[in-house]
């Protein structure tokens, strides 16, 4: 294969691919070439083959074979357990944020929690420029000497000396890199760990180099990331071990498989994290042949929703019974001080948030604002609850109990969906993954969501009830979505001051061709 997969370059032919005169040879740092080259030999291939298996289970499940559990084993029944190093025990919060903003990772450092992870992958728009900018970042904070310059105050900001953990999170194994070793894709989990682990000086480290691992789907996978750790442990003379991981629960199928994938990684692996926007796309994306999944308006579904709920409560008993953190989500309404009344509701919904993830034993969880950070923590018993495991969960519970009489389905509802994703699609093409749009912070993972809600609706239009503000059922046909679009894309334009050029217009108009078309084409994986 000489180029990305064929999706990615349709939809954004910047994304994962390196300038097209690049020469890996002369414009990575001194020896890497040679040093990823033999990890690439041996790992793509694999990387290639697991992406190839996604795409069966995937099909599989449309056809009626949904995702379940594995035969018992060593790693489900034997008496195994991993000891934590002590500079992990205490992860109540861990801030997040994209890579390649060198000051929102500062500010996340000395935000004063307990836990901080850099992202090289949905948070920030995967061009190369912000891929080097990110990584460049995560270096230097891994290094404590990242810094900006603070215009406001007129000087340059450095990290602060204190006792966060500086975690990374690499891009995941449904990814290709393309453009870096001529005429052939390269696994992008390979590159990423691989680059950083080169690039750092383990003399400046604090702790272990430890990465957060996104949208595994199987436990064969976690055979994947711990030979890819131990090779390059070996290759630069580490000790084993020295790697470390979280790993996120951001997909359906492989919530059935934790346990087993935490055996897999046991040298490595650290926790579990409930990325549940990711895994709400990800449940309705295997289940979206299905009506009972046509997903309700995004923000009326509550954060204790059984399909989560019940989840949370598995995945703490596995994770506290082989003596790894189980880390919560994010909550993606986020706080502004500029609005008291958005201010107070956002802080409220996080406290409520954080206290049930806390309820059901979970050790810390993700937030994305420094004014977030001190909210998360106190919810959490210091240093973790990792001694907390129900005795009376089952261990095999219903992990796809449908939504049924949560929340509601409404035009209003699916406008928005449109309005965000167009919104969301215009800062990606502008070089940002993340943005902040009505009060919620909306990534990727949620632009999947909104995708899938659409999808869903136009499938089973005949099925479900999608109602107007009158109460009348309106039909989702192709023809009433492409309406929607038109309408959301309008009243988007005529909200703009009117200094606004052109061509930010018709970036706006590309990003409502390119939402719709993705929902049209079934484009529902997170590229």
């Amino acid at each position: 294969m000489t180029t990305q997969t064929k999706m990615e370059r349709e939809f954004d032919s910047r994304i994962n691919h390196a300038p097209e005169n690049f020469d890996a040879e002369t414009a990575l740092p001194e020896g890497f070439y040679e040093f990823l080259q033999s990890l690439h030999e041996e790992f793509t291939p694999r990387q290639q083959a697991l992406a190839s298996k996604r795409a069966e289970v995937l099909a599989n499940s449309h056809a009626g074979d949904l995702p379940n559990h594995l035969p018992a084993s060593e790693a489900t029944g034997g008496d195994w357990k991993i000891t934590l190093p002590e500079y992990i025990a205490d992860q109540r919060n861990q801030m997040t944020g994209p890579a390649d903003d060198a000051e929102l990772v500062v500010k996340m450092l000395n935000s004063g929690a307990p836990g901080v992870m850099i992202d090289l992958e949905d948070s920030m728009a995967n061009v190369w420029e912000n891929l080097e900018k990110g990584i460049e970042n995560s270096l230097l904070a891994l290094h404590g000497e990242l810094s900006y310059y603070d215009k406001k105050r007129e000087r340059e900001v450095s990290i602060n000396e204190g006792a966060a953990v500086t975690l990374v999170r690499v891009r995941g194994l449904h990814l290709s890199q393309a453009n870096v070793f001529s005429g052939e894709l390269l696994s992008a989990s390979v590159y990423d760990a691989a680059r950083m682990a080169f690039g750092v000086d383990k003399s400046k480290l604090k702790h272990n180099l430890t990465f957060y691992i996104p949208k595994s789907e199987s436990a064969e996978e976690g055979l994947f990331w711990r030979d890819l750790f131990q090779a390059i442990e070996t290759k630069l003379g580490w000790e084993r071990g020295f790697i470390k991981c979280f790993a996120l629960v951001e997909a359906h199928p492989f919530v059935y498989q934790m346990e087993e994938f935490i055996y897999n990684l046991r040298e490595h692996i650290l926790g579990l994290n409930l990325g549940r926007w990711d895994y709400m796309a990800s449940l309705i994306h295997f289940n979206i042949e299905n009506a009972e999944w046509v997903l309700p308006d995004r923000n009326t579904i509550p954060s204790d929703v059984a399909f989560f709920q019940n989840l949370r409560e598995l995945m703490v008993n596995i994770c506290h019974k082989r003596g790894v953190l189980a880390i919560g989500g994010m909550t993606a309404l986020f706080p502004n001080r500029a609005d008291a009344a958005l201010n107070e509701r956002a802080l409220k919904t996080l406290e409520a948030d954080k206290r049930n993830e806390a309820s059901v034993g979970m050790d810390g969880a993700w937030t994305g604002h420094p004014d977030q950070n001190q909210i998360a923590v106190a919810q959490f018993p210091a240093p973790n609850q990792n001694f907390i495991q129900s005795e009376n969960r089952e261990r095999y519970p219903d992990l796809r109990p449908a939504p049924n009489g949560v929340g509601k389905h409404t035009v209003d509802g699916t406008r928005a969906a449109a309005r965000t994703a167009i919104r969301y699609r215009h800062g990606v093409l502008n070089g940002k993954g993340a943005s902040l749009l009505d009060g919620y912070m909306e990534d990727l993972a949620t632009d999947r969501i909104y995708r899938l809600m659409i999808a869903g609706r136009m499938k089973h239009a005949d099925a479900v009830k999608i109602v107007d503000t009158e109460g009348a059922e309106i039909k989702h046909t192709p023809e009433f979505i492409t309406r929607i679009f038109d309408e959301e894309l309008a009243k988007i334009l005529n909200d703009l001051p009117t200094e606004v050029a052109a061509v930010e217009k018709d970036k706006y108009a590309e990003a409502r061709r390119l939402s719709e078309e993705m929902i049209l084409k079934g484009q529902f994986d997170p590229i």
